[in-house]
């Protein structure tokens, strides 16, 4: 009974949360889900409830909040691609599989921000505050078109290497790692990017 009352409350409930979890295993396979199954599970994107009708075309949780904040961020996004010559779409695609276009994100391994820049790389790459959402992009844009060059023309490893480092690309030979959240990342990154 007690069931059948939540699911009719959820039901009728036209507000939706879209909190993201995120759990890494003992061996580095990473999970994420909007409902955790244990307190392993980390929270890396906190978002607002927000309204709920038939007339948003509602496509899932996530995409409806990034939705909201890609044109927040996109005059700032098609500048970064233009300077740094890289296609606007895949900037996009990294963004949206890396934050879901949430600029306060933050991952348990210490990535921040818009494109998840981990301190190294944000350093190598002239970021001296990772948190504010236009050096978080311009760095992060700067590092896709590093790699794009470093692996071209193969815009999967480019997109590996952002996910896994470029070392662990030219570790496997120029492939993409057998790491299941690296095929995934790949994977999801190019959908979005090939839609």
């Amino acid at each position: 009974m007690k069931i059948a009352v939540i699911f009719l409350a959820l039901f009728i409930s036209n507000e939706v949360v879209a909190d993201i979890y995120k759990y890494t295993d003992n061996v580095g396979r990473v999970y994420y889900t909007d409902e955790p199954r244990n307190s392993l599970y980390k929270r890396i994107i906190k978002t607002k409830a927000f309204r709920y009708s038939s007339s948003n075309n509602y496509t899932g949780k996530v995409n409806a909040f990034s939705g909201v904040n890609k044109k927040r961020f996109t005059d700032l996004i098609e500048q970064a691609a233009n300077r740094h010559q890289v296609d606007a779409k895949l900037v996009h695609a990294v963004i949206q599989t890396e934050s879901a276009y949430n600029s306060t994100a933050q991952s348990p391994k210490g990535a921040v921000g818009l494109m998840q820049l981990m301190p190294d790389t944000a350093r190598r790459f002239g970021v001296t505050d990772r948190n504010d959402p236009d050096q978080n992009v311009d760095g992060g844009t700067r590092y896709l078109k590093y790699l794009i060059n470093l692996f071209n023309p193969n815009i999967d490893l480019a997109v590996a290497a952002y996910n896994a480092g470029e070392n662990a690309v030219i570790r496997y030979n120029n492939s993409i790692p057998p790491y299941p959240e690296t095929q995934n990342y790949v994977k999801q990154v190019l959908a979005l990017y090939n839609h």
